[in-house]
């Protein structure tokens, strides 16, 4: 059997794990190394039953974190025999579902679609607010189906991947978005291809994060990206900050720049019948129901708090008055990357 390992760090997220986790054990990860850090919701004690249950690691990752508590945790994981011990490897978050297109829409299936790939990068297709004010408790890759054009120009950030890679000594560090400290010697053999099955230039084995723009990178696996959710759910998310640093500040350019809902896409849905049954097996454990229940109504009960602040009331207010964001033309995307070329040119 091939081991396949997902790597998490969540904050809050309590009312969202029991979905992502069936929903990535249905793919075909069989292991799960996840870190939390100071919680609120209940998240670190669902962790805890899940680890019981031996469905996964659990690493509690409290402050503090100079660069993150993500990157604190990566630093965590790249030395955890987890790590050590699989075959594959990919470093997600909690709003990011593996979409596979091929086959029987597992990693397995990836793999033997692109049988001399040592490492796939997956690229996001990001999929926008559509218009949802409230949070309920419904699975997110339900509630959430309107996208990103599949063709994207600007912004590049639209095109960034995550990185199922062979952990095979190649890279001895874990990122964010791609594997780090390659090995030079093993270099050399490393191939990369992407989710449309195209091998990819060296760059991508050491620097790139983001996928080549205006093509179509979802033909194999997409990277199905929720940075949204509800407006009531943003509002927690710019509360809790970003994960990859510590003093990461979110608002209305965060909100712009990832509220895509031109384009329907309800490929995800063949694996709900496996998720769902996934789902069902968790949510049966009479601790871990309890926790879900509370987690839901602790989100609730936050973001009411939240909106006793002028601050927060005035960016919700936004969210509600600002329409979705719209597909730069192609010449205004080629306009923009003009200046970033010359800008680079500068700098060199």
């Amino acid at each position: 059997m091939t081991r396949s390992l997902a790597i998490l760090t969540v904050r809050n997220e309590a009312a969202f794990l029991l979905e992502w986790l069936a929903h990535h054990k249905a793919v075909g990860f069989t292991d799960f190394l996840i870190f939390s850090n100071d919680c609120s919701d209940g998240t670190e004690a669902m962790l805890e039953r899940l680890a019981q249950m031996g469905e996964i690691i659990h690493v509690p990752n409290p402050a503090p974190h100079p660069r993150g508590p993500q990157w604190e945790a990566l630093k965590q994981a790249s030395a955890h025999p987890a790590f050590k011990a699989t075959d594959w490897a990919m470093v997600l978050d909690v709003d990011e579902f593996i979409n596979i297109h091929t086959g029987d829409g597992t990693l397995g299936a990836l793999r033997a679609a692109l049988p001399e790939a040592t490492a796939i990068p997956l690229t996001w297709r990001i999929f926008g607010n559509g218009g949802v004010v409230k949070y309920t408790d419904k699975p997110v890759t339900e509630v959430f189906t309107k996208a990103a054009p599949v063709l994207m120009g600007w912004p590049w950030r639209a095109a960034m991947f995550k990185t199922y890679f062979r952990a095979d000594g190649t890279y001895a560090k874990l990122g964010v978005h791609r594997p780090r400290a390659p090995n030079k010697a093993r270099l050399g053999a490393a191939r990369w291809f992407d989710g449309a099955g195209n091998e990819l230039d060296d760059a991508f084995k050491t620097t790139r994060l983001f996928s080549p723009l205006g093509q179509d990178n979802y033909q194999l696996a997409q990277l199905n990206h929720y940075p949204l959710g509800a407006m009531e759910t943003y509002l927690l998310k710019v509360d809790r900050g970003r994960s990859n640093r510590e003093d990461g500040v979110m608002g209305m350019d965060y909100w712009c720049e990832r509220n895509w809902a031109s384009e329907e896409d309800l490929t995800i849905a063949r694996m709900a019948p496996a998720r769902d049954a996934l789902w069902a097996r968790y949510a049966a454990d009479d601790r871990l129901g309890d926790l879900h229940a509370k987690a839901v109504l602790w989100r609730r009960e936050k973001f009411a708090e939240l909106m006793l602040e002028d601050a927060n009331r005035a960016l919700f207010g936004r969210m509600v008055i600002t329409p979705p964001a719209r597909p730069a033309p192609p010449q205004l995307s080629n306009y923009i990357f003009e200046f970033a070329h010359k800008a680079r040119q500068i700098s060199e």
